[in-house]
């Protein structure tokens, strides 16, 4: 220790005896009741006679505070205001308004979307509108067979062959060897939309090729080998297309549930909607075919399925784009939602087309035009609103969790 340095032990007495003389007030250290605000001093009150408790007005306990602000205004309630401040403002001790969480950013995993997206490119889409022209031109076909309109029954059989080739290229095309179509009959599977849809075009390609065929037997010689063809085809062709006919809506409406099936989320919730839809866009296109194809005279059913297929597919495609919520979405915006609006513009111009245009012959090929074009633009958009949502992890995430909420809600 420095012998010029004090004693911690003297440094105290002196301390001690300092406060004995002066006292505390005196010294302002931390025992000063300046630091404490007014001084309160209390005079004990004599109990009353008897059993009371001597508490009054005034009073607590027996004891008569004065000196004090009692009510919070003066000077010693400074610190009880500052907690009574903090309370009203929610307890945080900056003040201010308080932080509100921002909304929640729907990211994945290193950027990658919580559903692989569908793998399937364009043909696809290709495929779902080739089946659909098939299905429907068929139908039109058995229409003008039933109704002996033969100029009808040609086009509707030429168009249904012709657009059955078509969907078998492009499925083939995505499936990359022919093989494996072929593969895929080795299985009746009902509960598997693929494979129930590989057994329908099976049954209906040769049905729609042989129909097709027929129409080609006015050309054949009389007499001879060829002239037997001639005199068969005719019988067979007309069994052949209705048997194309019966398994048509299947053909249509097939390619819809097997797009609900999947775990896409704008299209498993969309799916009542769907089928019908595919079943609007079919008839629709196969009554195009019959308005381009077909003389004015002879296109009545053409209009009939125009006027059906028209009111379907706007209704089932205004139900996808307002009734599954946030999953509507993809099929409002985007490439898909220009799509679903032009097709819904070419389908009301080819309605209206088709319903003036009963004796004019350029006005009915352009509403028959129209309304192919707009089945061509609902499928794109709809197979574009479908892998849209697959992409962008929001429409797995949000669905599932109203899911959840809307259950945990019911059961309390």
């Amino acid at each position: 220790m420095s012998p010029d340095r004090v004693p911690v032990g003297a440094l105290f007495r002196r301390f001690r005896e300092r406060l004995a003389t002066e006292g505390p007030d005196r010294l302002g250290g931390p025992g000063s009741r300046a630091d404490h605000g007014p001084k309160v001093t209390s005079t004990r009150v004599p109990r009353p006679a008897g059993n009371g408790t001597g508490a009054g007005p005034g009073t607590r306990g027996g004891r008569v505070t004065t000196g004090a602000d009692v009510t919070g205004t003066g000077a010693g309630a400074g610190p009880r205001r500052d907690v009574e401040a903090r309370r009203r403002r929610g307890g945080r001790r900056g003040g201010g308004e308080p932080v509100n969480v921002p909304p929640a950013e729907f990211t994945s995993y290193y950027g990658r979307p919580v559903l692989k997206p569908p793998v399937w490119k364009w043909d696809i889409a290709a495929y779902l509108f080739t089946g659909g022209l098939a299905a429907g031109s068929s139908l039109l076909a058995a229409g003008g067979q039933l109704t002996g309109r033969p100029a009808l029954r040609r086009a509707g059989r030429v168009a249904s062959l012709a657009a059955v080739s078509a969907s078998a290229y492009f499925l083939v095309n995505d499936l990359g060897r022919p093989s494996r179509f072929h593969h895929m009959l080795r299985v009746a599977k009902l509960t598997s939309p693929m494979s129930v849809g590989t057994w329908i075009l099976t049954a209906f390609g040769p049905a729609a090729g042989l129909a097709a065929v027929a129409e080609a037997a006015p050309l054949l010689p009389e007499r001879g080998p060829l002239g037997l063809g001639r005199r068969l085809l005719p019988p067979a062709g007309h069994a052949a297309g209705l048997v194309a006919a019966v398994t048509a809506p299947a053909l249509a409406t097939y390619t819809g549930v097997l797009l609900a099936d999947t775990a896409v989320p704008s299209w498993h919730e969309a799916y009542p909607e769907l089928p019908a839809i595919f079943a609007g866009s079919a008839l629709a296109s196969g009554a195009g075919v019959g308005l381009l194809a077909a003389p004015t005279a002879q296109a009545g059913p053409a209009r009939r399925f125009a006027v059906a297929g028209a009111a379907l597919e706007l209704w089932g495609a205004h139900r996808v784009e307002h009734r599954l919520g946030l999953l509507s979405e993809p099929y409002r915006t985007g490439a898909a939602g220009r799509l679903l609006r032009t097709g819904r513009a070419l389908t009301a111009a080819g309605l209206a087309g088709a319903l003036l245009g009963r004796r004019n012959r350029a006005l009915s090929a352009l509403s028959g035009g129209a309304l192919l074009a707009a089945a061509v633009c609902t499928r794109f958009g709809i197979f574009h609103g479908g892998v849209a949502s697959a992409k962008d992890p929001r429409y797995t995430v949000v669905p599932q969790r109203e899911r959840v909420d809307r259950r945990a809600s019911e059961q309390d």
